[in-house]
């Protein structure tokens, strides 16, 4: 499953925190239309590091189908991070 949504909070505690909610599906629409592009800038990277052209995409599509449930979350001086992919 592709990730479709990134919640993003900070929470500082000398200030109510921030909750974003960032749509992720419409990165789609602009990554669809450049597709072509992409791959072909790819097809030239593969080529001039010598690198299997299916296989980067094989890792690339595995990394991310898995983004969805990743969960980062930091915390420093009293302040905090979390960013959740659903």
């Amino acid at each position: 499953m592709i990730p479709n949504v990134a919640i993003i909070q900070i929470h500082n505690p000398h200030w109510r925190g921030l909750r974003l909610w960032i749509p992720l599906f419409l990165l789609w629409i602009p990554a669809l239309l450049l597709a072509p592009l992409i791959l072909l800038v790819l097809l030239a990277a593969c080529f001039l590091g010598r690198v299997s052209f299916f296989r980067a995409i094989a890792t690339f599509w595995a990394i991310l189908v898995s983004l969805p449930g990743t969960n980062v979350h930091i915390r420093a001086d009293g302040n905090q991070v979390l960013v959740r992919i659903l």
